[in-house]
């Protein structure tokens, strides 16, 4: 019988599909490229906690084993850093780095489509790519997944120090005080995204320790902190319009 901790990626799968049509409603209407960035990296994140529930529910197959590994552990917090640099850095730096990484990405995904599989001694048939008899596959996985630590951590920090800056001022009064206002909301929402974002990359380096529970956890909380996140933003931009 399954531990009822393997059934939180079900729970972690429906919250993602409503989240997902809230994010994509709100690119619909605002248009910009941090939003469809997070809106893919919220679909992303369900999709990866599909393939686990499919698991759980179904039993192993290797068809699933490399649709996980591809919206799991090649595009993982891809998405997510991404908007966050389109967000907080240079357009022409986030388009350049789009390309290369989606490129990437493309290339990984074919090369775990293609490889054979070989199945170690004791193998206890859950998700990993330690699988795949190509181990050069596994290589591509932490070159994108570095490149997302590097800036959802970055940008938490950034987020912080722009966030204190902004407390910091003491003029209060006109359309300063609303841009200043913006600008609370839009950083503060970012740190909860940035955090949202990393847990899951934990709870995977607790996988590879044996302890595959962890990473159910800590998605669903991720995702969690990623939707307050992305309320704090919207809701932020809202009330300014309303006031």
């Amino acid at each position: 019988m399954n531990n009822p901790i393997e059934y939180i990626p079900i729970l972690t799968t429906c919250f993602s599909i409503y989240f997902t049509i809230e994010i994509f409603k709100h690119y619909q209407y605002r248009k910009t490229s941090y939003l469809l960035w997070w809106t893919l990296g919220v679909l992303t994140f369900g999709m990866g906690t599909l393939a686990e529930s499919i698991n759980v529910l179904f039993g192993w197959h290797e068809m699933n084993v490399r649709y996980w590994y591809i919206v799991g552990a090649l595009l993982g917090g891809f998405p997510l850093a991404q908007g966050s640099v389109y967000l907080l850095l240079n357009k022409k730096f986030a388009d350049i780095t789009s390309v290369f990484f989606t490129l990437m990405i493309i290339t990984g995904g074919m090369a775990v489509m293609l490889t054979p599989f070989s199945i170690p001694e004791g193998f206890n048939y859950k998700l990993t790519g330690a699988v795949f008899a190509w181990k050069w596959v596994r290589l591509f996985s932490p070159l994108i997944n570095i490149y997302a630590f590097i800036f959802l951590v970055g940008g938490a920090i950034y987020s912080a120090y722009k966030f204190r800056k902004v407390l910091q001022r003491n003029d209060n009064a006109g359309p300063e005080k609303e841009s200043r206002a913006i600008t609370a909301a839009r950083y503060k929402g970012n740190i909860l995204i940035a955090i949202g974002g990393l847990l899951p990359g934990i709870g995977g380096t607790f996988t590879r320790m044996g302890y595959v529970n962890v990473l159910f956890i800590t998605e669903l909380v991720g995702l969690i902190l990623i939707y307050v996140g992305y309320r704090i933003i919207k809701e932020g931009k809202k009330s300014l319009k309303v006031a």
